[in-house]
């Protein structure tokens, strides 16, 4: 029954963030839910469906692709303090390069915060935290889980590249080179950015403290 939870937990994930945002679906729920209720709802979604799916592989048989180590868990203890900082600085934000941006319209590419090392920053959290956590999970299951969720995140990338370059036409290269031109960090912006690194700092230690309750496992050594 493991595998098959497993297995069930990985299809319907893939069709809840799939067939929602398909043309001919999307457009409907919009319709019926308004846009903020189906960016609502759509999140909520995904992130039950994500628990089932993290718990529906530590439920799965255990098969062993490499030894667990002591060291293994300063990986994610090390890399999910970036990873936290870069959600923090890039969750609610315009950004027409990528997906989730809020208020794209009102992007300026002088300005571009995190933008300007990376037009993907949610794919890059999310590679990195996968990445870090398949260290010490070297189980079959969540090296499938996590091994999937890296490559998920470093090609959607370039998919969502092409799109936007279809979608936007000149315009995306000129704005690409306008961010490529504009500084780290600027006067304008410092405010909002250190209110936003340290809730990336609080969400950090709220990741450490719930750990335990939401999965079953200490992240400290």
């Amino acid at each position: 029954m493991g595998w098959l939870e497993f297995v069930a937990a990985y299809a319907v994930f893939f069709a809840s963030h799939s067939l929602p945002v398909r043309p001919s679906v999307r457009p409907w729920l919009e319709a019926r839910l308004g846009s903020s209720g189906f960016t609502l709802a759509y999140s909520a979604l995904s992130l039950v469906v994500l628990a089932w799916l993290i718990g529906a592989a530590g439920r799965a048989p255990h098969l062993a692709v490499w030894d667990w180590a002591p060291w293994q868990v300063h990986v994610p203890l090390t890399v999910m303090g970036p990873v936290c900082l870069i959600l923090a600085l890039s969750i609610g934000r315009p950004n027409p390069f990528s997906f989730g941006g809020a208020r794209n319209d009102q992007f300026d590419p002088a300005l571009p915060g995190i933008i300007r090392l990376s037009r993907h920053p949610l794919l890059l959290a999310l590679a990195l935290w996968a990445a870090a956590h398949v260290v010490p999970n070297g189980d079959l299951a969540h090296v499938i889980l996590f091994g999937t969720f890296a490559a998920f995140a470093l090609l959607g990338g370039r998919l969502i590249d092409r799109r936007k370059r279809r979608e936007m036409g000149p315009e995306w290269q000129r704005r690409r080179d306008r961010v490529a031109d504009a500084p780290l960090l600027s006067a304008s912006q410092s405010g909002g950015t250190l209110l936003r690194v340290a809730a990336g700092i609080a969400l950090y230690g709220a990741l450490l403290w719930a750990h335990p309750f939401l999965f079953g496992v200490s992240p400290l050594p």
